[in-house]
């Protein structure tokens, strides 16, 4: 760790194990009560691979005829497909400097890692394999998928520990990412908290990000996780404040910023807008969203979106 004495190096080293191990337990603890018969039950069998042509028989579905096939031979065929054994979850997770930000009991980096390891030792403890792609607004890190809990060890300690080279967010280079490496079906967890993925006036998404989420849900099943901290929904009329900027108020370095009631209701209304985009995009697509926030019950959310979307899959 550069710029720290031993002494300092061992003991971030140390706190860091530390947090590692209280994901591990929380996660594997949410995970063994609450998902993972929610998980096997909505992705297991989500994930198909061909396996072979026969004849068409009576009561076939004809949309799974193999119209090349029939051409050729002069009879209808059909094409028959398995389950694939083995699913993979990968974990395209928002690692700008605006992970950094938190007002509550930890940070937005540190809740990313525990939402990224739920659903990591979910898909383990089906034998699936797990991949991270981590993004600011240029691919930063990958993990090809594997399994194993060293691996999700490995892949928690990562979010934790990654230091952006770039301050932005751009949601769409880690789906376009996705769409160039992944040869099959996949569960894609996009885990970011959308900050600079809006218009200048805040009213509509990039035409670019949604264009890559509507190319990545036809292959592969994308849940859209976005982390929020409370300060970031409501700046308080603090006056003439030094802040040193996160991504959000796009100022560079540490800045004076006068955040009187007018700024303060400016600020508000802009991440309203962003918000209502945000929602607006989602419903358009027919993504359910998961939303957390900084200082509450995490674990909430991420059992109401398997119970839900289980419950659906059933009716």
């Amino acid at each position: 760790m550069k710029g720290l004495s031993n002494e300092e190096a061992k003991a971030r080293t140390t706190e860091l194990l530390r947090e590692i191990r209280r994901i591990e337990i929380q996660t594997s603890r949410l995970v063994e009560q609450h998902i993972a018969g929610s998980y096997q039950s909505v992705f297991k069998g989500q994930g198909i691979a061909f396996s072979e042509v026969r004849a068409y028989e009576p009561g076939d579905d004809v949309r799974t005829i193999d119209w090349n096939v029939t051409a050729r031979t002069g009879a209808p065929h059909v094409k028959l497909f398995t389950e694939e054994r083995e699913l993979t979850v990968m974990l395209l997770v928002d690692m700008s400097a605006s992970l950094d930000l938190g007002s509550r009991d930890y940070d937005k980096r540190q809740l990313v890692a525990r939402l990224a390891a739920t659903f990591a030792f979910s898909a383990i403890s089906n034998n699936d394999r797990v991949g991270l792609l981590g993004f600011t607004d240029k691919v930063e890190a990958f993990v090809p998928p594997r399994s194993g809990r060293k691996h999700v060890l490995s892949v928690v300690q990562r979010v934790l520990t990654h230091e952006p080279t770039s301050r932005r967010t751009r949601p769409s280079v880690a789906l376009e990412y996705l769409a160039r490496i992944a040869k099959g079906h996949s569960v894609a967890v996009l885990i970011s908290d959308f900050v600079d993925s809006v218009d200048e006036n805040g009213a509509s998404w990039d035409p670019r990000f949604e264009h890559a989420l509507k190319i990545a849900r036809r292959r592969h099943e994308v849940i859209p996780i976005r982390v929020e901290d409370p300060i970031e929904l409501a700046l308080p009329p603090l006056g003439l404040v030094a802040i040193e900027d996160l991504e959000l108020l796009e100022l560079g370095d540490d800045e004076f910023v006068d955040l009187g009631r007018g700024a303060a209701a400016r600020y508000a209304a802009q991440v309203a807008r962003e918000r209502s985009a945000f929602e607006r995009l989602m419903r358009k697509l027919s993504l359910a969203t998961v939303n957390v926030r900084c200082g509450e019950d995490w674990q909430r959310p991420l059992v109401a979106y398997f119970t839900g979307r289980n419950r659906r899959m059933r009716h």
